[in-house]
């Protein structure tokens, strides 16, 4: 299995190319092994020390380090525990396991739609390159509260990419909007 690598604007992670599905729908995300403990693979990450985190993208597994000099030493480990698995047919996620990080909320208003919309649309893909998610969490009193995952998470740039980009976006489609944060 032919694995590439990509840095992300975090230092501390590393995006891992697969080049094949990993997720079907939506992504998943992992800061500990207890959290881990429905998928195989990334609890075998977690017994790398130094591994703080884990997600899973469409086509790319993001991984994260306590400490970006560490690369050098664990990048190869983590590219043979990658393809053992794949190479393996391990399943991702214990049967049954997998969950849709989005909320379903049965009667969503407009400007829950189409905050939810512009971040499937236009930033989810522009992050999912940087090997990262945003998702979605709750609309309220004029604020978009958002979850970063994969390297979105603790990466010096997201503060910025969250304010500049992601913020001014959705003010401009959508004027109910006074702020937007991260949980």
């Amino acid at each position: 299995m032919l694995i590439e690598t990509e840095k992300t604007p975090n230092p501390a992670t590393l995006k891992f190319l697969l080049h094949r599905p990993v997720m079907e729908r939506e992504s998943r995300y992992f800061v500990n092994k207890e959290e881990a403990a429905d998928s195989p693979l990334a609890v075998a990450l977690f017994d790398l020390q130094h591994v703080t985190a884990v997600f899973y993208g469409r086509d790319f597994i993001s991984v994260t380090l306590d400490s970006p000099s560490l690369w050098s030493n664990l990048e190869s480990k983590i590219i043979m525990i990658i393809s053992d698995h794949f190479d393996n047919d391990i399943p991702l996620l214990v049967e049954n396991s997998e969950k849709d990080e989005t909320k379903d909320h049965d009667e969503e208003d407009d400007v829950i739609l189409q905050i939810k919309d512009l971040i499937d649309s236009r930033v989810r893909p522009a992050v999912a390159r940087d090997g990262g998610d945003i998702v979605f969490q709750k609309f309220e009193d004029g604020i978009v509260y958002l979850s970063m995952r994969g390297a979105c998470a603790g990466c010096p740039s997201s503060v910025a990419t969250l304010k500049q980009g992601v913020e001014t976006l959705l003010k401009h489609f959508v004027p109910e909007i006074k702020e937007v944060r991260a949980i």
